[in-house]
């Protein structure tokens, strides 16, 4: 009786999720998308709890209290500017889940299995125990990264690929001893192994990828540990956790690759990594001279204009300027003058960081524009902002064949009749590439912080 009720009961958690998902999938429809996958997981647990019964309710409840507790802390204290780790960091709980349970399924007193069964059921122990610790120590050093305590730099080490491949045939063979060892400590022996050379895989997988492919690596960890999710339900023969894992490794799979579209890039050479390192064309200082602006003329430069284009990019999230951002819009619109956003889809650290960012501080919907639906309409344009964005408009990736985001489709700002930077200094963005559009003719830059530029530009637009 009570597995039918759990059967039905996951089968609309199931449903739930593909909902969720269909929600995600555009701004005006995401917080029902949100609400459909918190009401499926809901209804998941609570059914899992109802089924799980007797001695074991009492600590499966006890761990669900103390991971909703935790989770509404880490929900309530980090900051818009901290999700791409927070993210990173959830990942690495799938990961890890994912190669403790396996752990406990091997070592489970329980489980009586012979013959092609048993065989089957070592197949998936392995695969999850495998694709959970690759997932959990690549998403550590995806956090460290994001959070700028390892350098956003790739670790381009001598014959990587050819490393790579002897520990991944390494952990093939292991896989082999751990699923025809005749007993246990044999196959202890080889999972343990196999643990240690996948996490330095994930470490090193990881590590070679540049900063410049970072939001690609965060949706890319988001698929391992939907994968690693499935695998713990093959294990577990819950049919939700196959499913679950199914839609999260397939969507995340396939974001990954629109993403990598969207630089020119294949989801191979991200896997294989060593895209941001500069070279020696990148480090040499562009030709031109770099004339500074007022905040007094950059609010001149907009009253007059009829066509504005403002660019995000993460500097405007660490500096929480979306709010007065979304007013200045208002108050340009009020003037009559056409306001809209060009959103590049790597803008930020994380897949949508910017949408959801102007969709917090009330930006309509209807004026926020991908790249591919804006990038022609810069040579009609009479003001591009740019407010923290650096690698996405970076004109290099079309006119410099030596730049490392050479091929990389960018915003094409430079193309309107005046370009404002909003930037703290001249520093390279998180690709670590300089930008000739600072060099240009028609750019204007508006250094200080953007946070407090973008509030003096309000009160001068408030004052005229």
């Amino acid at each position: 009786m009570l597995n039918g009720i759990g059967n039905m009961a996951w089968l609309g958690a199931a449903t739930l999720f593909i909902l969720s998902l269909r929600g995600l999938s555009h701004p005006a429809s995401a917080r029902r998308g949100n609400l459909y996958g918190v009401t499926g997981m809901v209804i998941a647990v609570l059914a899992t709890l109802l089924v799980t019964g007797g001695a074991g309710l009492q600590i499966a409840l006890i761990a669900a209290l103390m991971g909703g507790g935790l989770g509404a802390i880490l929900a309530r204290r980090v900051e818009m500017t901290q999700m791409p780790q927070l993210v990173a960091v959830l990942h690495s709980f799938v990961g890890l889940a994912a190669t403790l349970i396996a752990f406990a399924n091997f070592l489970s007193p329980k489980i009586t299995m012979n013959g092609v069964e048993r065989a089957i059921h070592d197949t998936e122990i392995y695969v999850g125990a495998f694709i959970g610790t690759v997932t959990f120590s690549g998403s550590i050093v995806a956090f460290l990264k994001l959070q700028g305590t390892v350098s956003g730099k790739p670790l381009v080490l001598p014959a990587r690929h050819l490393l790579n491949a002897v520990v991944l045939g390494a952990c093939i063979a292991l896989g082999y001893r751990f699923v025809s060892a005749p007993d246990g400590g044999d196959a202890l022996y080889a999972i343990i192994v196999m643990c240690v050379l996948a996490a330095a895989l994930g470490v090193h997988l990881v590590m070679a990828i540049g900063g410049a492919d970072m939001p690609v690596v965060v949706s890319m960890l988001n698929s391992y540990s939907g994968w690693a999710a499935a695998a713990t339900g093959f294990m577990l023969d819950n049919d939700l956790l196959v499913t679950t894992g199914a839609l999260v490794g397939s969507s995340g799979a396939i974001l990954s690759y629109i993403m990598c579209r969207a630089m020119n890039r294949s989801f191979v050479s991200v896997i294989l990594g060593g895209f941001g390192a500069v070279s020696s064309t990148a480090c040499e200082a562009p030709q031109g001279e770099v004339v500074a602006t007022s905040v007094d003329e950059v609010g001149s430069l907009l009253r007059d204009a009829q066509e504005v284009v403002i660019v995000p990019g993460y500097g405007m999230a660490v500096a929480q300027a979306q709010g007065t951002i979304s007013e200045i819009t208002r108050r340009l619109r009020a003037l009559g003058i056409r306001v809209r956003f060009g959103i590049h889809p790597v803008a930020g650290r994380l897949p949508g960081h910017m949408n959801v960012l102007l969709a917090e501080a009330k930006v309509p919907y209807d004026i926020v524009l991908e790249m591919d639906e804006i990038n022609d309409d810069f040579t009609s344009t009479d003001v591009v902002l740019v407010i923290g964005a650096n690698d996405i408009v970076n004109p290099g990736a079309q006119e410099d064949a030596g730049s490392p985001i050479a091929g990389m489709p960018v915003l094409e700002v430079w193309k309107a009749r005046t370009v404002v930077v909003s930037k703290r200094s001249m520093a390279t963005g998180y690709a670590g590439v300089d930008n000739p559009l600072f060099y240009k003719d028609n750019t204007r830059m508006l250094f200080g912080d953007a946070k407090g530029s973008i509030d003096a530009l309000l009160r001068q637009l408030e004052a005229a």
